[in-house]
């Protein structure tokens, strides 16, 4: 397993050291900042804002660098965290070792290293984004017995100004799914992307052209998505934040803009966020069997749709979320589930549960053995989207699939919320009408949360003070009937979009 983790692994510190990431220590940092002439160090961490920060070193010494990499740094956390009192707003960032990758888009060889923050009296800031998904997954764990391991489905939009060379080999409008060039114009960029995501930790499953595509008179907008492969859910969090900020830089560098907001314009696809999960015991996917996907995976699922209109506090923190969550656009509005179903909240994607002699069909030639390939099924939440608080979202949909095992009649309502059918089909309009729906604003969402925050601060996973700080920002939206009251007002829904083009 060891090897497996280290052979084609594109990170340049498990190359050189020959060992996988989590086996980190501060030596085979020193060690490798020493062997490859690195004279930078960033600190970074993710604040209230849901972006990437980060702090500079210039190494000017072993004890300089042992140091650093020992006790940390102190930062102002009054001005990282809106909960933090100035009068006493030191907090230590400590740096996580595993986390470490070099920087790609650095002048002088710099090597880079996620960071949790530590409050005065040594102990893990209790609010801190990424402090409360380790609590939840260590609540999830000595509960349930299970290992929760996630993947993002990460959409963006590259966004240009319109040009002769973006009206050569025209794309049919909101036909980009899957597109390859000269038909699309930015799968270069998508490439570079991936080559620098893996670069630096991050562990992709593939990236395609979305289906969002269409130009206008403010310019170009061609949509994208980058799928990662399932790690645990700690890690999950790390690697798409990491992927946001080169994707970013990358969109710097090329002088475009790249949005991972809701929604762009009206009619057109949004991005979302679509998150996989799946238990293991023992190393063991848990989700599915040669009958079909377990109980174990239909209670986890009962707990998603059971808390679903709350997680979207988490999850679609911007009124312009509520532009994207209406029918017909892919995007679930209602509280259901179902298999390979497009138009439910939780699918239940294709997973391999069979065995399958396709790729002996495929290729007759090939008579060596086949070898074996662990349980890939997973159950996906499709409602998030860019704006998410990935730390957040994730350790909220932690509590939500614990909430669904402890529950006694979880199978019950797995079975009632179950849909086999497409529900936007105007044939099915009675199946919809017995399903409740998610929250259409961020005031909405905010009393869900509310309602059922007590699931989210059992065993303090969420502190009360991060519960009534998320209630309180997404009330100051004052978005209620948003979407009825932009209707038809171009102007003002251009100006609402603009001002969300970069959240989180």
């Amino acid at each position: 397993m060891k090897d497996q983790e280290v052979i084609l692994n594109s990170n340049k510190l498990v190359q050189y050291l020959k060992k996988p990431a989590s086996g980190f220590t501060r030596d085979d940092i020193i060690n490798f900042i020493e062997g490859n002439g690195i004279r930078m160090l960033n600190f970074r961490y993710i604040a209230e804002d849901g972006k990437l920060k980060q702090l500079n070193f210039f190494i000017n010494s072993r004890m300089h660098l042992e140091e650093i990499l020992t006790i940390g740094e102190r930062v102002d956390g009054s001005n990282l965290f809106s909960f933090i009192d100035a009068g006493s707003s030191d907090l230590y960032v400590i740096p996580r070792y595993k986390t470490a990758f070099v920087n790609p888009f650095a002048e002088n060889p710099t090597l880079d290293i996620l960071c949790s923050f530590y409050d005065n009296t040594g102990n893990p800031l209790e609010s801190a984004p990424e402090n409360i998904l380790r609590k939840a997954h260590t609540e999830f764990k000595r509960s349930t017995g299970y290992t929760f391991k996630a993947l993002g489905e990460l959409e963006y939009y590259v966004i240009t100004a319109r040009d002769h060379q973006s009206d050569l080999y025209p794309i049919q409008d909101q036909r980009g799914y899957h597109e390859a060039p000269p038909f699309t114009k930015w799968c270069a960029f998508r490439k570079q992307a991936l080559q620098y995501i893996c670069e630096c930790g991050g562990k992709v499953k593939y990236a395609h052209s979305e289906v969002g595509n269409f130009s206008n008179e403010y310019g170009s907008f061609e949509q994208n998505e980058i799928e990662f492969l399932p790690v645990d859910v700690e890690d999950a969090a790390d690697q798409i934040v990491v992927a946001k900020w080169i994707l970013r830089m990358l969109g710097r560098k090329n002088g475009v803009n790249i949005s991972f907001a809701p929604k762009i314009t009206i009619g057109k696809a949004g991005n979302g966020l679509h998150i996989h999960m799946l238990l293991e015991k023992n190393g063991v996917n848990v989700m599915a069997d040669e009958k079909g996907l377990t109980d174990t995976a239909k209670k986890a699922i009962a707990g998603l749709l059971d808390l679903a209109a709350p997680l979207t506090a988490f999850g679609n923190t911007i009124p312009t979320s509520y532009l994207r969550l209406v029918p017909h656009q892919e995007a679930p509005t209602n509280i259901c589930w179902g298999d390979r179903n497009r138009s439910v909240l939780v699918r239940v994607p294709l997973g391999w549960i069979t065995k399958s002699k396709m790729i002996v069909d495929a290729n007759p030639q090939d008579t060596s053995a086949l070898p074996e390939i662990s349980g890939r099924q997973t159950f996906e939440f499709r409602a998030p989207d860019g704006s998410a608080d990935v730390y957040l979202l994730l350790a909220g949909l932690v509590v939500a699939a614990r909430h669904g095992l402890e529950m006694e009649n979880a199978l019950d309502l797995a079975k009632e919320l179950y849909v086999d059918v497409n529900i936007f089909q105007k044939e099915h309009k009675a199946r919809i009408g017995k399903l409740e729906h998610l929250p259409t604003s961020c005031w909405e969402s905010a009393d869900c949360l509310q309602e059922e925050r007590g699931y989210f601060e059992k065993n303090n996973v969420f502190p009360v003070g991060t519960i009534d700080n998320i209630i309180k920002k997404l009330k100051s939206y004052h978005d209620i009937e948003l979407s009825e009251r932009l209707y038809s007002q171009q102007d003002e829904i251009k100006h609402l979009v603009d001002s969300y083009l970069h959240c989180m």
